[in-house]
């Protein structure tokens, strides 16, 4: 008999643990009649052993079925779900060793309650088709929380960056220019760089890169500037350095096949980043502008420009650090778009250390408060005349209701990832004792301050002029107390 799977394993073995249940038989009596150990039998339910053939009959017989029977994969209707999950590719594909989980581990839960479990399994699989949501939406959850559990801070690939470094006689040549890593591309790694190799291509505008790889071909967008180019670069001399083969091509996850795709991405984004914005330097010059006695954008901006870094860059930067070396581990990002014509504001990349913060995304095509100075600053830039200027603001965002504060700094631009939107990135830190002795300036007056909600149908706030749709959510909600109520008088 040919080695199985684990999920072939887990099944048989849920098989085994049904058929034996249904029949009444405990351990001791299907190891009497089986002529199977206890300690055998235990590890066959749990999906760890497939006996072989002589074995596999005897259980057969044990059991009042037939080897066909209890070899062809099928649990039966009330535990199909199970079925359908385990052989399903999205299960392979669950980074479970990230956390620390074997699969055995995922089979055991299941083999306790089976029942309960398929039917949990069935409602996860028909709330994903009622919503829409593919495997890379499970993906991109699983990469966002395990970033949160290393604190976005990752060793490895810190000292991977600096080996590289020190490979190619970078030393303190930072940030390095985009030629010097279009270069390392072009001799080290046999590449051809073609700068405006999308133009010709106006469904692609959006993307920033496409590669090649059979012809080791990079082709970019015309329109990025400098720091874009080289952000690229360092992204692509990373999935080589790093040898991370599976990934995806365009220099944005449009529709990823694997996970390894997107924890790939992720480990080639943070290298680059690491890369332009180096570690020691950076570090010291934050506690300098956090040790400053007033807030100064301007400053904050310069820092960015010292790095030569886009805004994305400088705050992924940031979470890096922050709790690693200051201490400061309850902060989240956020990045909005904007699309003026529509007014919509949509948020495409999130988050959160340490815990779920109150600003998040909303998937129930609800409106954002217009509070917040992520969506505020969006809706001021577009008086500006210059499309290229950084715009950059900061506010103390107290939570209605709650006695969570966040100092909250954004910066916004026009004409991103296209023409016509715009984006903002925010960078929130909540209001505790370690912030306090970390940022001297969080009190300054001249910082305005803000009640905000999360979204416009969820908020009771009744004098808010900023609001963009009614409070739906609250007034069902006191609707059905009023109802609970007149029921309770009866």
């Amino acid at each position: 008999m040919q080695a199985k799977t684990p999920n072939e394993r887990i099944i048989f073995g849920l098989k085994v643990k049904q058929l034996r249940q249904e029949q009444g038989l405990s351990f001791s009596d299907l190891s009497k009649m089986s002529g199977m150990s206890l300690s055998y039998l235990n590890e066959i339910e749990k999906g760890k052993k497939f006996p072989k053939l002589d074995k596999v009959k005897n259980l057969a017989k044990a059991l009042g079925t037939t080897v066909e029977e209890l070899t062809n994969g099928e649990l039966g209707r009330n535990l199909a779900p199970v079925t359908q999950l385990l052989q399903s590719n999205f299960l392979n594909e669950l980074p479970l060793e990230l956390f620390g989980i074997e699969l055995s581990k995922v089979a055991e839960i299941v083999a306790q309650a089976p029942m309960r479990v398929g039917a949990f399994i069935s409602t996860l699989l028909e709330l994903s088709r009622s919503y829409a949501l593919r495997e890379e939406n499970f993906y991109f959850a699983a990469l966002r929380s395990y970033l949160e559990l290393h604190d976005n801070y990752f060793p490895e690939l810190e000292k991977s960056v600096d080996n590289f470094v020190q490979k190619h006689n970078l030393g303190d040549l930072r940030p390095v220019p985009p030629r010097v890593l279009g270069s390392l591309l072009e001799t080290q790694y046999d590449y051809t760089i073609v700068t405006d190799g999308l133009d010709a291509h106006p469904d692609l505008k959006m993307l920033r890169a496409v590669f090649l790889p059979e012809q080791k071909k990079l082709l970019l967008n015309g329109d990025l500037t400098l720091v874009q180019r080289g952000f690229q670069f360092g992204k692509e001399l990373a999935f080589n350095h790093l040898r991370l083969t599976q990934r995806a091509n365009t220099s944005s996850l449009l529709r990823s096949r694997v996970f390894e795709e997107v924890l790939n991405h992720s480990k080639a984004t943070y290298f680059s980043v690491a890369l332009h914005i180096p570690l020691q330097p950076f570090t010291e010059k934050i506690r300098e502008f956090f040790a400053l006695p007033a807030w100064d954008g301007k400053a904050f901006l310069g820092l960015m420009q010292r790095f030569n870094a886009t805004p994305e860059m400088f705050f992924h930067r940031l979470t890096n650090v922050l709790p690693q070396f200051f201490g400061l581990r309850e902060i989240f990002f956020l990045r909005f778009l904007h699309e003026p014509k529509t007014d919509e504001f949509t948020i495409d990349k999130e988050l959160h250390l340490n815990r779920r913060h109150h600003p998040h995304e909303n998937g129930l095509f609800e409106h954002y408060c217009r509070r917040w100075v992520s969506l505020s600053l969006l809706q001021e830039i577009l008086a500006e005349e210059d499309k290229g200027t950084i715009r950059i603001d900061v506010q103390r965002s107290h939570y209605y209701a709650t006695e969570d504060e966040y100092l909250c700094i954004t910066l916004a631009r026009m004409g991103y990832p296209r023409p016509e939107k715009n984006v903002s990135v925010t960078l929130g830190f909540l209001l505790n004792d370690q912030l306090r002795k970390t940022i001297a300036w969080h009190a300054d007056p001249a910082i305005p301050q803000r009640q905000v909600n999360t979204t416009c149908e969820r908020c009771p706030i009744e004098d808010c002029t900023e609001r963009a749709a009614p409070p739906v959510i609250v007034q069902k909600r006191a609707r059905y107390q009023r109802i609970k109520s007149a029921l309770q008088s009866l």
